[in-house]
């Protein structure tokens, strides 16, 4: 690789001082990543140490990175890293970080600017490719300097003409290979495969080198996508044409995946393509050989068959396209909620009334009683409402899209806005969604006509999905699930005393038991899609769902930085810095590094706290009605002060809770954070 001075874009991304040889950076993955993160900001290589090591972390908390052979690549992207970089560290004593087979002794930190371009996602793509190669891990182990590692990481890295850069595959067969559709490919028999992860940075690339050697190994062709950062370079169609069957090792939604269409598929998680790339070879070529194999289905994401060839249950795919239609709602909450909140700041708690003639009968030029101030929060108002107004439509409209791709948008949409119209409200957004997402992937299937096939996504699968779940919402499920949403309504609005002290309490525990994962978003998602500032128990609802949602990074940041500093690491210090901001503002996933490294002790404590701040809310009779916006939002608090009381409660709960917790339930390596307090012996 070339450097410059003057262009720290060009800087290597490794050098002697990102490396750490026959070390101990501690007993957890935790302190091992700090160190790292440590020694890239020593170099310049990152404007925060802490701020890495939180990203890194997250990542980490997402699945482990330790693979088979003694390796890790925690990675992440931050704002705060200044150049991609590598920092290594070869461990004198190895730390479990998640692989099947064992700990690890070569640890890589791969860090990437927020705004990394493909030139250098590329760069670090290279390194996880490498990883998969013995030869080269086996240099590893054998290095004795930290410029052996460099010239033996350089030596891999693109630019470098040296046989060891060469993919482990031919060209025509390599991982991100498009083939060239060329002189034998109808004459071989060869699978396809994308390989594709959230990240995108290591274990996208991995898994495809991973697939190619295997193929070489066991005698299989194998053509592979990758889907990752430094871009995509799609298969060419004709080698998808004469592709005996496709791989998908997938973590994210596949690109184009109508590509496959037909196909027999054998679909997994990426990591298993890294763990057992040959059984999925395997599998694969038996599904070529088999009539009754699952095939992609066209204009779908996903289908029942496809996930069970994967080995996902029912539930677990029913989980995934529910939260999918609540990530894409959440924006509108969002946005929506808060402009309403600033509208009632600006124009009093009346202008929900009067806000819409406001609107139309008024301008700048022309001024309601109450001047510029009644006009403007009539204005934020009813943008809000407006938008708020796409909460069910948007959740429909996605978990259709979840199930059957954007031949499911429409149906969904129109579904979520009949759910409305009949007064079914979010129980009918969520069954009508479901329904028609089933009805596109149904209509899907049916055999046409060649000639027709261009018209199906586009035309005739969101027609007659549309026509068919409108119907379906009008004349059979509407009325029905309007009742239920009604009863429901009833229901809680009739909580008194120990009952609605309960739904509290229950609403506490969820929002706190996974930091922003599904039982949290479940909870969150029942608050807002009941939001009415007509009825006081939606209020009482949303009230408890922020404040305890709050609870877990509060906690955190007064344990961490004022209770016993002592007790955490000098990065869940730092994190607990910026907790305080963070749990202020009612984002939850503050707390998400702290459990992330020590789940045990810290979830339960938060659920502790998050229980007893949603049994006071509900005690305190204390409302709100803006869905976000943490202490920000103070204005749209009915008895404010005590839903500050609530969360200060709850929140000295869940830090006595985790302080007594780490003091008295400590694991070996809580040692050296405390010197004073003896450890429990192993």
């Amino acid at each position: 690789m070339t450097t410059s001075t003057s262009e720290p874009a060009e800087l290597p991304v490794i050098t002697p001082e990102l490396v750490s040889l026959d070390a101990d950076l501690g007993a957890t993955k935790d302190a091992v990543i700090t160190a790292l993160a440590a020694r890239l900001a020593d170099a310049g290589r990152a404007s925060d140490a802490a701020a890495l090591t939180e990203a890194a972390l997250a990542r980490e908390g997402q699945s482990a990175t330790g693979l088979p052979g003694g390796i890790a690549i925690p990675h992440c992207r931050s704002a705060a890293v200044t150049h991609p970089s590598l920092g290594f560290a070869r461990l004198g004593r190895p730390v479990d970080f998640g692989a099947p087979d064992g700990p690890a002794d070569l640890v890589f930190l791969i860090a990437a600017p927020e705004g990394a371009g493909a030139e250098h996602m590329k760069v670090l793509s290279a390194l996880a490719r490498a990883l998969v190669r013995p030869e080269f891990v086996e240099a590893l182990r054998n290095s004795t300097t930290a410029d052996d590692v460099v010239a033996r990481v350089n030596e891999v890295l693109p630019g470098t003409p040296t046989p060891a850069a060469a993919p482990p595959a031919a060209p025509a067969t390599g991982s991100g290979s498009t083939g060239d559709g060329g002189e034998s490919e109808a004459a071989a028999k060869y699978v396809v495969a994308v390989t594709a992860c959230p990240t995108g940075i290591a274990h996208t690339y991995m898994a495809a080198d991973a697939l190619v050697a295997a193929g070489k190994r066991d005698g299989v062709d194998v053509k592979v996508e990758t889907q990752g950062s430094s871009g995509s370079t799609p298969l060419d169609p004709a080698v998808i044409a004469g592709a005996s069957a496709v791989i998908f090792a997938t973590d994210v939604g596949v690109k184009d995946r109508e590509r496959f269409a037909g196909k027999p598929v054998v679909a997994s998680g990426v990591k298993r393509a890294i763990n057992e790339p040959s059984a999925m070879i395997a599998e694969a070529v038996r599904a070529a050989d088999n009539p009754a194999a699952t095939t992609v289905e066209s204009g779908s994401p996903g289908g029942e068959q496809e996930e069970a060839a994967g080995n996902v249950g029912w539930g677990t795919h029913l989980r995934q396209v529910l939260l999918t239609g609540v990530s894409y709602m959440i924006p509108f909450v969002a946005a929506g909620g808060l402009l309403m909140a600033l509208g009632f700041a600006l124009g009093g708690w009346d202008i929900s009334g009067p806000a819409e003639s406001i609107v139309l009968d008024n301008s700048l030029g022309d001024l309601p009683d109450g001047g510029l101030r009644i006009y403007l929060g009539a204005v934020l108002f009813q943008i809000g409402t407006m938008a708020f107004a796409f909460l069910v439509p948007a959740l429909a409209g996605f978990i259709a899209y979840a199930m059957a791709d954007r031949p499911g948008i429409a149906p969904g949409f129109t579904a979520g806005a009949i759910a409305v119209f009949v007064g079914a409200g979010f129980i009918g957004g969520l069954v009508g969604g479901l329904v028609a997402g089933a009805l596109a992937l149904w209509i899907g299937r049916i055999p046409v006509p060649a000639w027709l096939r261009g018209l199906m996504p586009v035309v005739i699968i969101p027609l007659f999905a549309t026509l068919i779940v409108g119907a379906l919402m009008f004349l059979v499920l509407g009325r029905p699930l309007a009742a239920i949403t009604t009863g429901l309504t009833d229901w809680l609005n009739g909580l008194s005393g120990g009952a609605v002290i309960l739904l509290g309490v229950i609403l506490g525990l969820m929002m706190c038991f996974d930091l922003g994962g599904p039982v949290n978003k479940a909870a969150y998602a029942f608050a807002v899609a009941g939001l009415n500032i007509d009825d006081t128990a939606s209020l009482r609802i949303m009230a408890a769902v922020m404040a305890a949602g709050m609870v877990p990074p509060l906690a955190m940041a007064l344990a961490s930085t004022v209770l016993r500093p002592g007790l955490f690491s000098e990065a869940e210090r730092e994190n607990g810095k910026a907790a305080w901001a963070l749990g202020a503002s009612f984002i939850s996933e503050g707390a998400i590094p702290f459990a992330a490294a020590d789940p045990l002790r810290v979830i339960p404590s938060m659920m502790a706290g998050g229980a007893v701040t949603g049994a006071l809310i509900m005690a305190f009779d204390v409302t709100l009605s803006a869905p976000h916006g943490g202490i920000f939002v103070f204005f749209a608090i009915g008895n404010v002060f005590w839903f500050f009381v609530a969360l200060a409660v709850g929140m000295a709960v869940s830090a006595m809770c985790v302080v007594a917790a780490k003091q008295f339930a400590r694991r070996p390596g809580d040692a050296e954070l405390d010197p004073g307090a003896a450890p429990v012996p192993a």
